[in-house]
C-alpha cells in the first residue's frame, strides 16, 4: 500500500466527520441560539455531534504537515519544494477570503470575513516553507514548544490599539472586529496555536519512512502516550485548558465536562485528546486495504476540492429548506455575521443525520471523477493546488 494511502484513509474519514457540523451549523434547529458544548443548556447527542467533529481541524492540519514533509523529501529538499508550499500556502489563503468565504456567507458584498481553518493551514504551509530547511527534529521540538507553551499567552493583556490587537489576533487570539456595522472580520483560527500543530505533523512525516510494522506501532504508541498525558493533565485541571472540568449534575454530564476542551484557540488538552485520537487513527489505516479504506480515500485525495464543494452544496441545502418550510426568498436575507436563515427555521438533529449522509454519498462521485481527472492531469499546475 501506497504510504500516502494513510493519510488519504485518516483524511477520508474527518471530511465525512467535518460535513455533519456545517450541516448542523446550516440546518438545525438551535444553531443559531445554542452553543452544543454549553453543558448547562444542551443535551448529550447534540454535545457528543459537535465534540465529535472537533477531530477534524486539528487532523487536517496535521495531515497537512505530514504531507508537506513528503512533498519536501520528494524533491529531495531543493528550494522549488520549498517555493511550492509557499505558493500553496498562499493560494489557500486567497481562497480563504475568495471562493471559501462565498460560500460560507453567499454574500456578494462580502461583508463578513472568517478565518478559518484553510486561512490556519496556508499561513502554516508559509511558515514551513521557510522552515523545511532545519532539520525535522528541530522544526518538530519547536511545534511541541507551541503546543504546550502558548496557553500562557492567555496571562498576556489585550493590546489597546486597534492595529495591535488585529495583528495580535492573527497571531495568538480569537476575535470579531467590527469596523462598521456594514462588515466584520472575525478571526476564528489564529496561527500560532494551529502552526505547531503542523509543525509536528512535519516532523511526524519521518515516521512514514520506517517500516510498515514499526511506524503502525509508533503510530499507536504515540496516540496512547498523547491520551494518557490528557487524562493526567485533565485530571489534575491545573494547566492546559482555560475551562477546567467540574461535577455536573451527573456521571454523563460529568464525563462531558471532563473532555469538553476549548478549540478557540487549540488549547494544549484540546491538541493532545484530539491528536492522540487521530494518531490512533492513523495506525489503524496504515496498511489498511479494504472497502472502507477504499471508499474513504476517495474523499481524502480531493480535500481542497471537497471542501469547497461541500460547503456550496450545504448552503444550498439550508436554503432549500427554507423555502420548503414556507419561507419566501425574500426572508432570506445574509448580512453580517448571518447565513440569513429566519429565525424559525431548521430541522431537528435526526435530520441533520440524514441530510448529512446523503450528503456525502451524493459528493462521492463527484470526488471520485476529480481525484481521476487531477491524476490524469499531473501537468495542470492550478489543480496542484485544489
Amino acid at each position: 500500500m501506497n504510504r500516502i494511502t494513510t493519510i488519504d484513509v485518516t483524511r477520508g474519514l474527518v471530511m465525512v466527520i467535518m460535513a455533519l457540523d456545517h450541516v448542523r451549523d446550516l440546518l438545525h434547529t438551535s444553531a443559531t441560539t445554542q452553543d452544543p458544548t454549553d453543558l448547562a443548556v444542551t443535551t448529550a447527542p447534540l454535545f457528543l455531534t459537535r465534540w465529535i467533529t472537533h477531530l477534524c481541524a486539528p487532523t487536517f492540519v496535521f495531515l497537512s504537515g505530514m504531507s508537506a514533509y513528503l512533498s519536501v523529501k520528494k524533491q529531495q529538499h531543493s528550494p522549488s519544494s520549498r517555493l511550492f508550499l509557499l505558493k500553496r500556502g498562499l493560494v489557500l489563503i486567497l481562497l480563504e477570503l475568495t471562493l471559501v468565504n462565498f460560500a460560507f456567507w453567499f454574500d456578494i458584498q462580502f461583508r463578513t470575513i472568517l478565518l478559518q481553518v484553510i486561512y490556519a493551514i496556508g499561513g502554516g504551509l508559509v511558515v514551513v516553507s521557510l522552515l523545511a530547511r532545519l532539520p525535522v527534529r528541530w522544526v518538530g521540538i519547536l511545534g511541541l514548544v507551541i503546543i504546550f507553551g502558548h496557553n500562557l499567552l492567555q496571562a498576556v493583556p489585550v493590546p489597546a490599539s486597534h492595529t495591535a490587537r488585529f495583528v495580535e489576533s492573527l497571531f495568538f487570539r480569537v476575535n470579531v472586529f467590527q469596523p462598521s456595522p456594514s462588515f466584520a472580520l472575525i478571526v476564528g483560527y489564529p496561527l500560532l496555536p494551529w502552526l505547531g500543530i503542523m509543525l509536528v505533523g512535519f516532523a511526524g512525516g519521518s515516521l512514514l519512512d520506517q517500516p510498515l510494522v514499526r511506524r503502525k506501532q509508533t503510530l499507536l504508541r504515540l496516540g496512547l502516550a498523547s491520551l494518557g498525558l490528557f487524562l493526567l493533565l485533565r485530571f489534575i485541571n491545573v494547566y492546559g485548558d482555560p475551562v477546567p472540568w467540574s461535577v455536573r449534575k451527573d456521571t454523563l454530564f460529568t464525563m462531558l465536562s471532563f473532555i469538553n476542551v476549548t478549540k478557540y484557540p487549540p488549547s494544549l488538552l484540546y491538541d493532545l485528546l484530539m491528536l492522540g485520537v487521530a494518531l490512533l487513527l492513523l495506525s489503524l489505516a496504515d496498511g489498511a486495504d479494504n472497502a472502507i479504506t477504499r471508499w474513504l480515500t476517495v474523499y481524502g485525495k480531493v480535500p481542497m476540492f471537497y471542501y469547497i464543494i461541500h460547503w456550496y452544496a450545504v448552503h444550498l441545502l439550508m436554503i432549500a429548506m427554507i423555502l420548503i418550510q414556507g419561507y419566501a426568498w425574500h426572508d432570506i436575507r445574509p448580512g453580517t455575521m448571518s447565513f440569513g436563515r429566519p429565525a424559525g427555521a431548521g430541522v431537528e438533529l435526526g435530520l441533520v443525520y440524514l441530510v448529512w449522509g446523503g450528503l456525502v454519498l451524493a459528493l462521492y462521485p463527484l470526488c471520485r471523477w476529480y481525484g481521476r481527472y487531477k491524476a490524469s492531469h499531473p501537468s495542470a499546475v492550478l489543480l496542484r493546488y485544489i
